[in-house]
């Protein structure tokens, strides 16, 4: 029977071995044996860190999951789309091969089913590490079924009674329909079932210029697609900053992907087995017709049919009420992940399911909002952000410097020929206290890292000035940022000293 997460799944043996190893067919639950410590309701990244960190510590805990162990991140998101992200990048390598001085291949036809199977092959490898059977080994029981709340302590799975001290849900997200006439009836994908697919779509709509929308049209594009992209606003990812925004969408169209920024999908239309998308732009409607449409708009929290009113857990659409604390409105109840965040990223759900397990299990007084988090879009360039925007700041009336590094000055991305992008570090005026970045280079989700490391542990930027990098390497970029901001230092300083010490002068006979 299909699983929520694969659409048509299972389409070859690794998704077989997949189903086998994160929920196994003739799994038995098993049986409670008194009150546990945790029980945690979602075997997703925020389910599985909060489960396997609390039995490691010794707690009584029980993992609830209703489909595949791993969640949408291992079936449907970051897994699976990484792994094809990767082998468009090859293809656009091998048709750049004369900018690398090597003749490039008379005829580089796209095999799109063997990427395919690549990409299952590595969710099954990744996969495995979360089996039934390694949780079990781990400590943890775990339960296939649906959870329903029967008390403020109480949950039933399967028919079993489960109660708990202290519960976590972290039940994740899922893709949401746009209110588009006639989409739903002619058929649509999502990250859900897009990795169903056998044969790359000739004619693709990718609705939602976000990263999700980005990503998908960048690699199908690669991958032999002819695709167009269609968002409503006039400029791709609209929270990050305007030129980050630029770089990346005169790449999509260098690639070839038709961009359409300012423009509305208003209907779909399924005739004769075709579908025919209406498109408006400045009150003209133009009709396009495609083979697939991808959505990559919203995503909404899994809240229904878990009796959270039972349990005296509020919520509404944007997912679970909770405090800094991620504490639910029942004491004994925490969520974390995307039910109940903002920020639905697979690293946010692990960092938060630490915060929700810790205190709950030991009193803690973690906040959510001490984290620092950044994220990253993984197009080519990647879009990498932590911290503050400029605009945020001076909304809160924070001075702020921006030091620039342009990625065609930093050596190694030139040798990489991988040129596009810069490096925006903001640190707020008159110190060197970060207050955020932003990196748009082909590897600016590594890059980050740094950034976000100095902004979690209070290090100002003449302190990654110091930091000794390996040459050559595109991190380097970073470096350059900081030394940016000690030459401005030193400049302002000599200023200072000359007028201090002014020049001697020397008299003349």
């Amino acid at each position: 029977m299909p699983h929520r997460y694969l659409g048509t799944f299972p389409v070859d043996d690794n998704d077989l071995a997949l189903v086998r190893a994160t929920h196994p067919p003739r799994w038995r639950n098993p049986e409670p044996d008194g009150p546990y410590d945790l029980v945690v309701i979602g075997a997703g990244p925020a389910g599985l860190t909060a489960a396997r960190e609390a039995a490691a510590l010794g707690a009584r805990v029980a993992l609830v999951e209703r489909d595949l162990i791993g969640g949408v991140s291992l079936k449907a998101g970051g897994v699976p789309s990484k792994a094809l992200i990767r082998t468009s990048r090859l293809y656009a390598d091998l048709r750049d091969a004369e900018n690398f001085g090597a003749d490039p291949p008379k005829r580089i036809p796209v095999d799109f089913s063997h990427a395919m199977t690549r990409m299952r092959r590595v969710r099954q490898r990744i996969g495995h590490a979360d089996s039934a059977t390694n949780l079990t080994g781990a400590g943890i029981d775990v339960h296939f079924g649906e959870a329903l709340f029967t008390g403020r302590n109480s949950l039933d799975v399967a028919g079993r009674n489960l109660s708990f001290a202290k519960a976590l849900i972290a039940t994740g997200a899922r893709a949401s329909l746009p209110p588009i006439p006639g989409l739903a009836e002619a058929g649509y994908l999502s990250n859900e079932t897009v990795f169903d697919l056998v044969e790359c779509p000739k004619r693709l709509l990718v609705i939602g210029g976000g990263p999700l929308g980005c990503e998908a049209a960048q690699a199908f594009c690669l991958l032999g697609a002819h695709v167009i992209l269609a968002q409503r606003d006039p400029m791709f990812l609209p929270g990050e900053e305007r030129d980050a925004a630029q770089v990346l969408s005169d790449a999509l169209a260098r690639e070839g992907v038709e961009v359409r920024l300012n423009t509305e999908v208003v209907a779909v239309h399924a005739r004769d087995g075709r579908k025919f998308a209406d498109l408006v732009r400045d009150d003209e409607t133009i009709t396009i017709e495609v083979d697939e449409i991808i959505t990559g708009i919203g995503r909404s929290p899994n809240v229904e049919n878990l009796g959270l009113d039972t349990a005296g857990v509020a919520y509404d659409a944007s997912g679970i009420t909770v405090n800094d604390h991620l504490q639910t409105t029942n004491e004994h109840i925490f969520a974390a992940g995307d039910v109940c965040l903002k920020h639905k990223f697979t690293h946010t759900a692990e960092a938060s399911a630490r915060i929700a397990m810790r205190n709950a299990l030991f009193l803690g007084r973690l906040k959510l909002s001490e984290l620092v988090v950044p994220w990253c879009t993984y197009t080519d360039p990647e879009i990498a952000h932590v911290g503050l925007y400029p605009a945020e700041a001076r909304r809160d009336a924070v001075p702020v410097k921006t030091y620039t590094v342009l990625m065609h000055d930093v050596p190694r991305a030139v040798m990489d020929g991988e040129e596009d992008g810069f490096v925006k570090v903001h640190v707020r005026e008159g110190s060197d206290h970060i207050l955020g970045a932003t990196v748009v280079a082909t590897h600016a989700g590594e890059m980050i890292n740094a950034v976000s490391l100095a902004i979690a542990a209070d290090m100002g930027l003449h302190a990654l000035a110091d930091v000794i990098h390996p040459f050559p390497t595109q991190a380097q970029g970073i470096k350059m940022a900081g030394d940016a901001y000690r030459k401005a230092k030193l400049t302002s300083l000599r200023s200072r000293l000359g007028k201090r010490w002014p020049r001697g002068t020397t008299d003349k006979a």
